[in-house]
């Protein structure tokens, strides 16, 4: 049984801010582009550089998360497949675009302080985009008289500078 693969994993810059839009039924979608870079010595030894342009499109909840995180000029890891559409334009010619439907997105600079994985698997992301502190549930009246110091000094709030990463 013959098997095919549509898969396509990248590694860039932003060339532009996310363009966030919503279909006719309420679907977010996100486009925004993506530079990959490539270096090589020819047979001189001259050192060569080349930037490839790629397309990028996010649905759902990828899409908003896509429009809130990213910004020009951030460093990102994309995973998705190829789907090439085709339309008439308004002048009656026919257009063709290639683009990267993403379903996986990790930050990977360092203009927030933490890396953030991002999936879209039908509804929520994998992690949390930005880890906050969350404050523990309020105590019991019976439970006050019982706490203990130990307890009282864990349930301090958590300053986000506080944690080493």
């Amino acid at each position: 049984m013959a098997r095919s693969l549509n898969r396509v994993q990248l590694i860039g810059n932003l060339t532009r801010d996310p363009e966030l839009r919503y279909t006719p039924s309420g679907t977010a979608v996100c486009s925004f582009g993506l530079a990959t870079n490539r270096s090589w010595k020819t047979e001189s030894g001259e050192k060569r550089d080349e930037a490839e342009f790629h397309n990028i499109v996010a649905w759902n909840k990828l899409a908003e998360l896509c429009s809130q995180f990213l910004v020009k000029g951030r460093k990102v890891y994309v995973e998705g497949r190829l789907a090439t559409r085709n339309w008439t334009s308004q002048d009656g010619t026919q257009k063709t675009r290639t683009e990267v439907v993403i379903s996986d997105m990790i930050l990977l600079d360092s203009k927030r302080t933490e890396t953030v994985e991002l999936q879209d698997q039908g509804s929520e992301p994998s992690q949390v985009p930005s880890p906050q502190p969350v404050a523990p549930a309020p105590p019991k009246a019976d439970d006050k008289k019982q706490k203990s110091k130990k307890t009282e000094e864990a349930e301090q709030e958590v300053e986000p500078s506080d944690i080493p990463f």
